[in-house]
């Protein structure tokens, strides 16, 4: 799928950028045990040095707060999905195993302080994928069972309306052990140079490959 930036988002947000990974004949199914044992322990190491710290010191964290203000969401409404998954830890209360796909999402949102979207393929209609500001009035269904405001939120859009966004994602495309093609959006640091994008996006395409199998390609847009 083409992936594209609207210029609501380009126009309000300076240096956006995203990678863009697609997977085809991956097996999502229960995490291995060295995934478990990685998610949890960086969890712990996380918690022990976030006892001095507040969850918005942390770059990432604050850069796309920032990236909510300029786009006209508030970001202490509207938490991304990196700074709830901090916060989570931050509470100990640890994220709990869901598949391999999910569990590796949420492992590499932690380690790069960015929101990261995973979506099944065979699920989402059209050949391209665009990623715009909300507008009034639009809403979805979220993963959280909650019908969510998409007005000044980031979001991903198919041929059949938004499905994604950094915030929450909608409940039309979900992973799980059924899903054999994928697309991962990684909502990389605005400030963050697009060469070093590319080897975070690789680095991220390579492990989710050796656990998953299949194939991967990969791109950062924007920039």
């Amino acid at each position: 799928m083409e992936i594209t930036i609207h210029s609501s988002i380009t126009s309000a947000v300076p240096g956006f950028k995203a990678g863009v990974i697609h997977y085809h004949d991956i097996e999502v199914g229960d995490s291995p045990q060295m995934l478990k044992g990685r998610l949890q322990l960086f969890q712990e190491s996380i918690f022990f040095e976030l006892q001095d710290k507040n969850v918005t010191g942390i770059e990432g964290v604050a850069e796309w707060r920032d990236v909510f203000k300029m786009t006209g969401k508030d970001p202490n409404r509207y938490r991304h999905s990196a700074e709830a998954l901090y916060r989570r830890v931050k509470k100990q209360n640890y994220l709990s195993t869901i598949n391999s796909a999910i569990d590796l999402n949420n492992f590499f949102s932690l380690q790069y302080e960015v929101p990261i979207g995973i979506y099944d393929l065979d699920k989402l209609k059209g050949g391209s994928i665009v990623l715009r500001v909300g507008q009034s009035g639009e809403t979805y269904t979220g993963l959280n069972g909650r019908e969510n405001s998409l007005e000044n939120l980031i979001i991903a859009e198919d041929e059949s309306g938004p499905f994604g966004s950094p915030f929450v994602d909608s409940n039309r495309a979900p992973v799980g052990d059924e899903t054999r093609n994928a697309v991962q959006i990684i909502f990389l640091k605005p400030s963050l140079p697009v060469e070093e994008g590319g080897k975070l996006t690789k680095s991220l395409m390579d492990m989710f490959v050796g656990i998953h199998g299949g194939e991967g390609t990969y791109e950062v847009v924007g920039g």
